[in-house]
């Protein structure tokens, strides 16, 4: 499948938080880095994610905000 984000990771789905429609998906990715990915329940269960399996998280952000404090 091609697409058109360019930042793409590969991780290890760490937990999976369901809701009652969405669910929050969190992948430990290199460094020990963690990211989070929020769809619908129909979405997880089509694509058939489960906490342990290796996925790629493909990142496309309309904004990347740089904070120093």
């Amino acid at each position: 499948m091609k697409i058109g984000a360019r930042n793409r990771l590969e991780g290890d789905v760490v937990e999976i938080k369901r809701g009652t429609v969405m669910c929050q998906v969190k992948v430990r990715v290199a460094g020990n880095a963690m990211m989070e990915s929020v769809m619908t329940l129909d979405s997880l269960d089509d694509v058939g994610i489960k906490v342990g399996d290796k996925v790629r998280v493909a990142v496309k952000a309309v904004n990347v905000l740089l904070i120093k404090d």
